[in-house]
């Protein structure tokens, strides 16, 4: 009788004790998820959703994930979700630089780009046929050189700021605004009226 006692005593101790464990365990991540939410919030500091979009949307989505655990109080998924979502925003950060590096180099090319082809129309002007009919054409063709110089020197400066993804997509623009105008230069500057701006011929008597 008190063995079976001491034993019934020391089997609702284990019980206890193994309640308090289980208990202890059964808490929410609060460390991963401080620690994934501190790391996307520098991720977006530093323009990861500009550069690196697909890495920054996938830290996000496990940090979303963790949330839904913890609310669902599944604590161990929330921990997994939550250091894969600090893992993924830390290996955003680590990208930004090299694609910042590639979008440089690219936008430092295109503006060698657009110098030669302003330069080439400077060519084409100068060369025109001193026609005292293309006078107009000729200062109007000026003045757009003029603004596509103004519009480039002002994208060269912004490629020295960190909105190197903005001046990169704005030379992109102006590089299709010059290939266009170049394209219509020879027929712009021609002493000789294309075919279409010809006025009718007169009709036969």
């Amino acid at each position: 009788m008190f063995k079976g006692r001491i034993f019934y005593c020391f089997f609702i101790a284990i019980l206890i004790l193994s309640f308090g464990i289980l208990t202890g365990c059964a808490k929410p991540p609060a460390e991963e998820m401080a620690k994934a939410e501190k790391a996307i919030g520098d991720a977006k500091q530093k323009e990861a959703p500009v550069y690196v979009p697909d890495l920054f949307t996938k830290a996000e989505a496990s940090f979303k994930t963790a949330k839904d655990y913890v609310d669902g109080k599944k604590y161990k998924e929330a921990k997994q979700a939550a250091i894969e979502a600090e893992a993924n925003a830390q290996q955003a950060i680590a990208g930004i630089d090299a694609v910042k590096a590639k979008m440089k180099a690219d936008a430092d090319k295109l503006v060698q780009d657009i110098q030669k082809a302003i330069d080439d129309m400077k060519a084409t002007v100068s060369t025109a046929p001193k026609k005292k009919n293309l006078a107009k054409a000729v200062e109007e063709v000026q003045g757009i050189i003029t603004k596509f110089e103004t519009d480039l020197t002002g994208i060269k400066e912004k490629l020295q700021s960190p909105k190197i993804k903005e001046a990169g997509d704005e030379l992109k623009a102006l590089n299709d605004q010059i290939n266009t105008k170049k394209d219509e230069l020879p027929n712009l500057l021609s002493a000789t009226p294309a075919k279409k701006d010809l006025p009718p011929a007169p009709p036969k008597k």
